[in-house]
């Protein structure tokens, strides 16, 4: 393996009962790279972040992180190993304070210390969420949920973050603000896997593949993609 290689997804087929939905994906994920998977509705995107991070089962293939073997590992036993996911349906607990779903997302830290400490690097990151930080989750505007949303799944200081659509439904100056912080998140470290219909996600990764019909049709450079997007 690469030294640098964090991710290999090998031919990995999955989906809910005897319904397949993945036939066949690969794909690799560097050290601190920003990758897309780009498709329209309906292609496997969720299905694909679902089953890394164990919420579905491996019908055939692998999933390796780290150069370990994850395949066959719970829901938390992948998270303990620095795997995070920002899920589209239902990302905040709307009847939760701003600083209670951070507090939720920070479930792995024992320490009260540490805890403070990552609260106070999310307000950092997301000085809006600070101001908010005593709301109810459900009073916040769209693009605030999708920050408190990406806050708390960073709460665990992830080697890896898998994101679904973080620009469903925002406003296009909001869609640049959550792509900007995605490059900050990068530059702490993180590798992020962005999955998106928007394709204005090619601006903001090192690289991408485009996904139709629950496969990989192809993979290459933002540039490279760019002239294959039709959506």
């Amino acid at each position: 393996m690469d030294d640098h290689q964090l991710l290999e997804v090998n031919q990995l087929v999955s989906g809910y009962g005897s319904k397949m939905v993945l036939h066949g994906v690969s794909l690799d994920i560097k050290q601190n790279e920003v990758v897309a998977v780009l498709g329209l509705n309906g292609v496997g995107k969720t299905t694909l972040l679902k089953t890394i991070m164990g919420f579905l089962n491996v019908s055939k293939g692998s999933i390796r992180f780290s150069g370990q073997e994850i395949t066959e590992l719970k829901t938390t036993q992948r998270v303990k190993v620095g795997i995070s996911l920002m899920p589209q349906e239902d990302p905040v607990f709307p009847s939760m304070t701003v600083e209670e779903n951070l507090e939720m997302g920070g479930w792995l830290i024992r320490s009260e210390n540490e805890k403070r400490e990552t609260l106070s690097e999310m307000y950092r990151l997301f000085p809006r969420l600070n101001e908010r930080r005593k709301q109810k989750a459900g009073s916040l505007s769209g693009g605030e949920r999708q920050m408190l949303a990406v806050a708390r799944a960073l709460m665990i200081k992830p080697k890896f973050l898998m994101m679904d659509e973080p620009s469903l439904g925002l406003m296009p100056r909001l869609v640049d603000a959550i792509f900007e912080k995605i490059l900050e998140i990068k530059k702490q470290g993180v590798a992020i896997l962005l999955v998106e219909q928007n394709n204005k996600a090619l601006d903001y990764v090192d690289r991408g593949y485009i996904m139709d019909m629950g496969s990989i049709k192809s993979g290459g450079s933002a540039g490279d993609l760019r002239s294959q997007v039709v959506f």
